[in-house]
């Protein structure tokens, strides 16, 4: 397909593959990749961020699993735009900046999702033509090559533009744990003033999800299992309540809630909705009983056995269960304004594209915050 002018750049560029599962990421160069849709943008990647789901990837525990080896990961990151097709679809420029979620990369457009576009249930749905939850589409950095490379091809119907008050680096990280933790905020369905817990608060989303909380006008009650996410989440000075799950059960926390709230019955006391983060049973029943009667849990995690999940809490205590994915685009550029304005950013470790197997050791260090390749970092 042809393009606008690319004398400007190189004919090859750098990427971090993974040629096998359970192996280190190997740099070598490769020919940029070229478009082949009026929908598709080649950027310049500034920034690349390292989430849990590339790490399931990387040890072949991505069910079903998708990937074709030699793979290049990364489903959030952001870029500069440095070229686009002459017979372009988007409404962006060369030079624009932008973030880009994993999901959708050329969506098939007819299927009942992409048809539907928003109603009076689900208003914030992606517009006919395009959607997030295609079944048929690849996904950046998941069945399709992400963003740990120099260059990379983007679907202009997923991305956003960058505000002004955000870095790249910023911004990277907010293209899927930004976008997902505040997805299953609104998913809460809460108004300001009633309280929210997240389980796994010092992990990326966690940490993230505090932020955008408190912002949002909620009490919020972070929990976590382990001394370093522990310490990041209250270094965050949210106002968040922060709980060790290792030294408090969930019934004397949800007590002590209601006893604050001025409530009578154990029924009446607890959150009104609770995001789980972590792929643990434990941490699913943990935050289920935080719960008041007629409270909502939301699922983002999706472990491989699943969760059990208990009728009683279903039928006598009337728990709503459901489940967040990520947001559509209109979600994704309503987060970026937000964070922009309120401030709320990661706490994050950087490290130069050929250093990215240090970047994975340290994130299997399991301290919490974000990881990200910044392409500005020398080697």
């Amino acid at each position: 397909m042809a393009t606008t002018s690319q004398a400007h750049l190189p004919a090859s560029m750098k990427a971090q593959f993974l040629d096998d599962f359970n192996t280190p990421y190997v740099l070598r160069s490769v020919p940029l990749p070229a478009l082949s849709s009026p929908y598709d943008i080649l950027i310049k990647v500034d920034a690349a961020s390292y989430c849990h789901t590339d790490a399931v990837l990387a040890a072949g525990l991505m069910q079903p699993n998708p990937l074709s080896l030699p793979h290049v990961g990364c489903h959030e990151f952001a870029g500069t735009i440095v070229a686009l097709p002459v017979d372009s679809l988007s409404n962006f420029t060369v030079g624009d900046r932008v973030g880009v979620p994993g999901r959708s990369f050329h969506p098939c457009g007819s299927c009942f999702e992409c048809a539907t576009g928003p109603t009076a249930e689900n208003p914030d749905a992606d517009p006919p033509g395009y959607s997030v939850y295609c079944q048929k589409s690849l996904n950046n950095g998941i069945s399709s090559d992400g963003g740990f490379r120099e260059y990379a091809v983007v679907d202009s119907r997923q991305i956003a533009p960058i505000p002004d008050k955000l870095t790249a680096v910023d911004s990277s990280v907010l293209m899927c744990a930004g976008v997902t933790i505040y997805n299953a905020l609104k998913r809460c369905a809460l108004k300001p003033g009633q309280r929210v817990g997240i389980v796994g608060c010092g992990g990326g989303l966690g940490h993230l999800g505090l932020q955008f909380a408190s912002k949002m006008g909620f009490k919020v009650l972070g929990v976590d299992n382990a001394d370093a996410p522990l310490n990041l989440a209250r270094d965050l000075a949210t106002g968040a309540v922060i709980i060790d799950a290792r030294a408090q059960n969930a019934d004397e926390v949800a007590i002590q809630l209601g006893k604050e709230d001025g409530k009578q019955e154990r029924a009446d006391m607890g959150l009104d909705s609770v995001i789980i983060l972590p792929e643990s049973q434990k941490a699913f029943e943990y935050g289920v009983n935080l719960l008041r009667n007629h409270g909502r849990c939301v699922i983002v995690s999706f472990p491989e056995k699943g969760f059990h999940i208990f009728s009683r809490d279903i039928i006598f205590r009337d728990i709503s269960v459901v489940g967040s994915l990520v947001g559509s685009n209109k979600t994704l550029r309503e987060m970026l304004q937000f964070a922009a304005e309120k401030g709320v950013r990661a706490v994050l470790k950087t490290f130069p594209l050929s250093k990215l197997n240090d970047l994975v050791a340290e994130y299997h260090k399991g301290e919490g915050g974000k990881f990200v390749i910044d392409m500005v970092l020398p080697d």
